[in-house]
């Protein structure tokens, strides 16, 4: 009722604004974030959602506007994560306190539908409001926000956003009396005579048609003057103080040479058009001026230096110059093309960027050096990628979790799931290998002890093959009660020292 009340008071005003000058268009685009969880209590751990919007907005005046904005997005409401959507409505604005300050808020409302899925669609009575700030004449930065009232469960939803106004119509640029549809100058000041358009010089020819707005000329020249009486207007002519021929736009040529003294660089030598006017001693087509090896003739793009060898480098920059070679390895052979000369590279016939050797991942430890060269690792690591803080934590607990038999060997089928998670973390880390070692406590012979942690290791290793992991990445082995990490006088003791110890050492 708010929004119909609020939509029907706008319109009763439309008629008394048609023909304000404060009426005008506008374009908007609006970044938005959808929340559903927060207008409904059945919702629960909702992720919030976002759309776009795009909008035409009608503005009656300094009090009054319409919006018509259509809405595109995802919405999440528990049955179905991240559901389409498109949307449109029609939002009556009211400006409380006008909407040409600087800072301007406004209240809407309105009504709308929204499709989800291209299938089902609910309407909805939107309602809120916003911020505008002027960023100049015809431009806002826009914050909104709104509630939004469902005829449909689980519909109601919170909506805000930041977007962009821009003004279109009924705009009055150059702040002439001319709007801009009918203002030929739009951002020039001028009367209404000549369509917005400004006559500076008030040589009879509009700024827009004439050549020269600034200065007074006459008609027959497009409004523009010929100061040295050459046939050419000042602004054609490239020499408009001083008489020359229109072949070469006003301008003399002391030299004689074809080219006007303003575009020859030697006025006063002659030289071919091809180096504009100056001299070349060695023709090479390189002016001597600009000639690093004036004496000699070469190439263009070497600043008219030789290259004896062809290679594309001059002679005095490239480290082998009687033996083409690639810029890249400074004009030296280099078979393998990784930038590295022959002379200095470790691995002449593999390409690579460290001293010519190759890396494969890439993380700064050629591969003959690498223990993993598959995985990129820090070189303080050999090469081999840091294992996780929570891949360490992972095996620690497997130490704990795996379970046998009482004074067996035998896996219990809890510790399936523990060996198969550590199975998991070898493919994980292709390029390193696992150790297993078991202890027990001192109960018991320590001989029987040491066999007992032993054949425990080993089946933990055999478990982890059966997966599909290499046998020759895994190596076990037994310590008996050697290696306690707790008293062995209580129960709490034992236990902690009957474990399998897993660690992750660098393959190579």
């Amino acid at each position: 009722m708010i929004s119909l009340a609020l939509l029907l008071f706008a319109v009763g005003g439309l008629s008394a604004q048609l023909n304000n000058p404060r009426t005008f268009n506008a374009l908007s685009a609006r970044v938005l974030v959808v929340d559903h969880e927060w207008a409904n209590e059945e919702l629960e751990d909702l992720n919030t959602t976002y759309a776009l919007e795009l909008g035409l907005r009608r503005q009656f005046g300094k009090y009054f506007g319409v919006m018509v904005p259509v809405k595109f997005g995802v919405i999440d409401v528990g049955e179905i994560d991240n559901i389409v959507i498109i949307g449109g409505e029609v939002l009556a604005q009211l400006y409380p306190l006008g909407n040409e300050g600087k800072v301007s808020p406004y209240l809407h409302a309105g009504y709308g539908s929204v499709s989800e899925r291209f299938e089902d669609a609910n309407h909805q009575i939107p309602l809120g409001g916003g911020i505008n700030f002027r960023l100049d004449r015809n431009s806002w930065f826009s914050v909104q926000g709104e509630y939004r009232i469902s005829d449909q469960r689980l519909r109601d939803n919170i909506m805000a956003g930041i977007g962009y106004v821009y003004r279109l119509s009924s705009v009055d640029s150059d702040g002439d009396g001319v709007i801009n549809r009918n203002d030929a100058c739009p951002q020039e000041p001028g009367p209404a005579a000549t369509n917005g358009c400004p006559d500076q010089d008030g040589d009879g020819v509009v700024d827009g048609e004439d050549e020269c707005p600034a200065v007074a000329g006459l008609v027959r020249f497009q409004g523009c003057p010929d100061t040295d009486n050459d046939g050419l207007t000042d602004a054609k002519d490239k020499c408009p103080e001083e008489a020359g021929p229109v072949a070469l736009m006003g301008c003399p040529d002391q030299d004689g040479d074809g080219l006007s003294d303003r575009e020859d660089d030697c006025p006063e030598l002659a030289g071919p058009a091809t180096t504009m006017g100056c001299p070349d001693t060695d023709g090479d087509g390189v002016t001597d001026a600009e000639d690093r090896c004036p004496e000699q003739a070469g190439i263009s793009a070497l600043g008219g230096c030789p290259d004896s060898d062809g290679d594309g480098i001059g002679d005095g920059e490239d480290e082998c110059p009687t033996v083409a070679g690639p810029t890249s390895a400074n004009g030296c052979p280099d078979d393998d093309g990784d930038g590295t000369p022959n002379s200095r590279d470790r691995c002449p016939g593999q390409a690579g960027p460290i001293d010519g050797c190759p890396d494969s991942d890439g993380d700064g430890v050629d591969d003959s050096r690498d223990r993993c060269p598959t995985q990129a690792g820090p070189a303080g690591n050999d090469g081999c990628p840091a294992i996780k803080q929570e891949v360490k934590e992972r095996l620690a607990y497997a130490a704990r979790a795996v379970q046998f038999e009482t004074g067996s060997a035998k896996l219990k089928e809890a510790s399936y799931v523990v060996l198969s998670e550590v199975a998991g973390i070898m493919r994980q880390y292709p390029d390193y290998n696992l150790t297993i070692s078991g202890h027990t406590d001192d109960v018991g012979s320590e001989t029987t002890n040491l066999a007992l942690s032993q054949r425990r290791a080993a089946a933990c290793r055999d478990f982890i093959v059966a997966t599909g992991i290499s046998p020759a990445r895994i190596s076990s082995g037994g310590f008996g009660e050697s290696r306690p990490v707790a008293e062995n006088t209580t129960a709490e003791g034992r236990r902690k020292n009957r474990r399998v110890m897993f660690e992750l050492i660098p393959g190579n």
